[in-house]
């Protein structure tokens, strides 16, 4: 039985920092025992997690973040996929229009933060340094680069938030179809970080097909941790743990360290029946 796992975490795919190899390095080496790649929008990184898995003992399920919206906020749905179902060919299609979506908008966004902000930043620059799919992360780190004296956090808060003049959303996918998207490559599908929803009762969004939720998050207090807890039961929903590691960063204060939260044996149990099934 697995002890320690970790399902939300992020490789140079998207906007992590270490490639999916030395991600599943820093797993094993952080005392994790099971852990998924879920990237935003993309599988890129799946084959190269899984192999480094295999040679060095350490279960790797693969997955995917994907965005959506509802309620005209954003909504994250996290899918672990029980087979290869992921290199169909529509799906990969449907990631790659996302994809190049994603590089339209970050080009919209710098153009924003010289119109909004007078912050001027390249915006080739930011493609060519985003290795994999180009997301809010590599902008603010561009806006370091070019000197702006503003951290991490500010950035986000205030210069790329949803509310920001500068912000322009990902390409709007409504959950209903995301999830099913998700349920014909055949995946196990939670909601991503409840605690970052804002403007719907999580208890709401329980009535789409979701099987879980990821009721233990960095960010969560106490209380919404309990209160997560109780929803899943509630609901009959699988309950998942997810550092959403980036980078490591001290600066990083929106995600945790990779194994930094987990999820007990009791719920691995169970994620692992559903998974395989």
């Amino acid at each position: 039985m697995y002890f320690k796992g970790d399902f939300h975490s992020h490789s140079t795919e998207s906007d992590g920092k270490f490639s999916p190899d030395e991600l599943v390095n820093l797993a094993k080496s952080n005392g994790v025992d099971i852990m998924a790649i879920t990237d935003h929008d993309t599988t890129k990184g799946i084959e190269k997690a899984l192999l480094k898995g295999d040679e060095i003992g350490l279960k790797v399920i693969p997955g995917i973040e994907l965005s959506t919206r509802y309620n005209n906020e954003s909504i994250h749905v996290l899918g672990y996929f029980k087979d290869n179902s992921y290199k169909n060919k529509d799906f990969q299609d449907f990631l790659k229009g996302i994809t190049e979506y994603r590089i339209k908008r970050a080009e919209i966004i710098t153009e924003n933060l010289k119109k909004y902000f007078n912050i001027d930043v390249d915006y080739k620059k930011i493609i060519k340094n985003s290795k994999g799919v180009v997301a809010r992360p590599h902008i603010a780190k561009a806006i370091m680069e070019a000197g702006y004296e503003y951290t991490l956090d500010y950035i986000f808060k205030n210069i790329i938030n949803e509310d920001s003049p500068a912000y322009i959303p990902n390409k709007k996918l409504p959950l209903e179809e995301g999830i099913e998207l998700l349920r014909s490559v055949n995946t196990v599908i939670v909601l991503a970080h409840p605690v970052l929803v804002k403007k719907t009762p999580v208890e709401d969004l329980m009535k789409y097909d979701f099987d879980g939720l990821e009721a233990i998050y960095p960010l969560n207090e106490p209380k919404d941790t309990e209160r997560f807890l109780k929803i899943a039961k509630d609901y009959n929903k699988l309950v998942t743990a997810g550092s959403d590691f980036h980078s490591g960063e001290e600066a990083d204060t929106k995600h945790g360290t990779l194994g930094s939260v987990y999820l007990d044996s009791n719920n691995i149990g169970k994620f692992l029946e559903k998974f395989n099934e």
